[in-house]
């Protein structure tokens, strides 16, 4: 089928009480094992291309995104393309002719001001061509600090640190003051997580959901139990972000693979088993965000 529209199932799983999944892709296998997740429970769900995947793949967006595109037209449930946590308004500019319906534009590191300035810039031009906006308030933590200039990188921001959290009213007058469409907010989760130990701020969710009238995206949610994400999806969480739990899917079958098949070159062999294993985590977590 065509290529669905992330703002239409957004919208749609926030009018349901549900979310709908959203999946990081980096490889072809990624693509793949997602679509083969959504359809095997026959679920809607969101392929995402961060910027950082990107840069993995010698800085071309397009490869990544056509195959993702002929793999989503044949696929039996609808699925959306994401261009996720962009920086960079070159980046931006190639989305619509990508096949992006939609684009996550993060000027979260900045100041409050200069994150205003920049998403507003962003989003009258996201609009105009058509794309679905997200934007990010507080500091969801794990992600090092931009660094540059002659300056080191700075260490990964601490989800837990005072100030950390998106404020209601603040992110109140940025959702309207900015125009975006959703927003992720910071109750807790973190990015690159290998364990799930997070703990979700449900107060705070509780009130942003009352205060905001845009879908909120939960960032980092591998590293959330199964059970503070479904709470969140209750508390009014409409799109869930995952990107790590993918990757220790894949890496896991695979060593496991190659340690029991030392003499194993063909990386068909390898690559099928970690294929298999990351559309088993997408078909379970799809599970949990259903309740």
């Amino acid at each position: 089928m065509p290529l669905a529209a992330t703002g239409d199932l957004v919208v749609a799983a926030a009018e349901a009480r549900t979310a709908v999944a959203a999946f990081n892709i980096i490889t072809l296998e990624h693509v793949e094992a997602v679509i083969a997740g959504a359809e095997s429970v026959d679920a809607p769900v969101v392929l995402q291309v961060s910027e950082n995947a990107v840069k993995f793949r010698y800085g071309r967006l397009l490869p990544l995104a056509r195959a993702a595109t002929a793999a989503a037209e044949r696929a039996s449930v609808p699925v959306a393309l994401h261009l996720d946590h962009v920086q960079s308004d070159d980046l931006l500019r190639q989305a619509p002719g990508a096949g992006f319906s939609s684009v996550m534009y993060d000027a979260a590191r900045l100041p409050y001001e200069a994150n205003l300035a920049a998403t507003r810039a962003a989003a009258d031009w996201a609009h105009a061509q058509g794309l679905w906006i997200e934007a990010e308030l507080g500091e969801v933590g794990g992600k090092a600090g931009p660094g540059g200039r002659g300056r080191p990188a700075e260490p990964p921001l601490d989800a837990h640190a005072p100030g950390a959290r998106t404020d209601p009213a603040e992110a109140r007058a940025f959702v309207a003051d900015s125009g975006v469409d959703a927003l992720a907010v910071a109750i807790g989760s973190s990015h690159a997580m290998t364990t799930r130990t997070a703990t979700l701020d449900h107060d705070l969710l509780k009130r942003l959901t009352a205060t905001l009238g845009v879908p909120l995206v939960l960032h980092g949610s591998s590293g959330v139990p199964d059970d503070e994400l479904a709470a969140a999806v209750a508390g009014g969480i409409a799109k869930v972000n995952v990107g790590t739990a993918l990757n220790i899917a894949m890496t896991g079958a695979i060593r496991e693979f190659l340690a029991a098949h030392p003499e194993a070159v063909d990386s068909r062999k390898y690559l099928s088993v970690g294929r298999e294993a990351m559309a088993r985590a997408v078909a379970r977590l799809i599970g949990v965000l259903r309740g």
